[in-house]
């Protein structure tokens, strides 16, 4: 499934450089998620980067766009031309803390 941003949202600006399909953009009032790029960081992380950093845990899973995990692969791949992420990626950190 996609994630979603809840009018919880503070505009704090440490989710959308977190996103690495760029999924996440600044709305009308607060930060949405474009579920056509949102493959729930499978196929790039272990979590959902977006997640793990928001600070007020308004970043929920979108039950309106249910996918399972090998049709967000499938969703990575097509984005990124990929088939697997670079090791790094898998194993990275977060860019902010």
């Amino acid at each position: 499934m996609a994630l979603y941003i809840t009018d919880q949202c503070i505009n704090c600006d440490v989710c959308e450089p977190e996103c690495p399909n760029d999924a996440i953009y600044q709305g009308e009032l607060i930060y949405e998620i474009e579920a056509a790029k949102c493959t729930e960081c499978v196929g790039h992380y272990k979590q959902q980067q977006c997640v793990v950093i928001c600070p007020v845990d308004c970043i929920l899973v979108d039950t309106d766009h249910p996918e399972s995990t090998s049709q967000l692969q499938a969703k990575f791949t097509s984005l990124t031309g990929r088939a697997y992420a670079s090791e790094n990626e898998i194993d990275g950190e977060l860019s902010q803390a």
